[in-house]
């Protein structure tokens, strides 16, 4: 009984502690009202340089989960790394696309990739992951630090604005979180619909 009431403390502390944990979205420079009247965003994701965790860089952190796995069981590791990279394509940016553009419809704006045609490019840049974790009785939800630059796509180093998108949670309701991947993949979703939020009152 003490050991259930000590879990359930436990748990309301960390959810606690995530929503101590303000998310911010801020135009660090540039104007958004170059998108006033465009039927089509192109959208580009970088991951080249961000830390995960207590870990500066993510290789880092990719090299001690693997070995770890790896140790426990013979090619775990080398599946969840595989995994982790994956998760991009087949959940994060599809997530983060579906919010924004759904968030955008009155505006007639979509943000679609690999479209070199459309004017302007968003180029959304992941610059810090907490993982989070959920054992059942604890959890403590992902968050994402990004930074949006929002270029040319003709010369996209004409940076035409620049946005901080920082604290943006991931978890899901209920507690079904379990894996890693699902946990970041809300904070996409956060993302792209806070984005959108964003920009439907920049742009006319």
């Amino acid at each position: 009984m003490k050991k259930s009431i000590y879990a359930s403390v436990m748990a309301i502390t960390f959810l606690g502690a995530d929503a101590a944990v303000a998310q911010r979205v801020d135009l660090r420079s540039g104007d958004l009202a170059v998108l006033s009247g465009q039927k089509t965003v192109n959208v580009e994701y970088d991951y080249s340089s961000f830390g995960v965790g207590k870990f500066a860089t993510e290789q880092e952190y990719l090299d001690k989960k693997s070995a770890e796995y790896n140790s426990k069981e013979a090619g775990k590791g080398d599946t969840w790394k595989k995994a982790w990279v994956e998760d991009r394509k087949a959940r994060y940016e599809p997530k983060f696309e579906e919010l924004f553009n759904k968030g955008m419809e009155d505006k007639g704006l979509k943000a679609v990739q690999s479209r070199p045609d459309a004017q302007y490019t968003l180029i959304v840049r992941t610059k810090f992951v907490e993982p989070g974790f959920n054992v059942g009785v604890m959890r403590k939800n992902a968050y994402v630090d990004y930074e949006v630059d929002l270029v040319e796509s003709a010369n996209k180093s004409a940076k035409v604005a620049e946005i901080a998108m920082r604290n943006v949670p991931g978890g899901q309701f209920g507690g079904f979180d379990f894996d890693t991947g699902v946990r970041i993949a809300e904070s996409y979703a956060k993302a792209g619909k806070s984005l959108a939020a964003f920009l439907d009152k920049k742009i006319k």
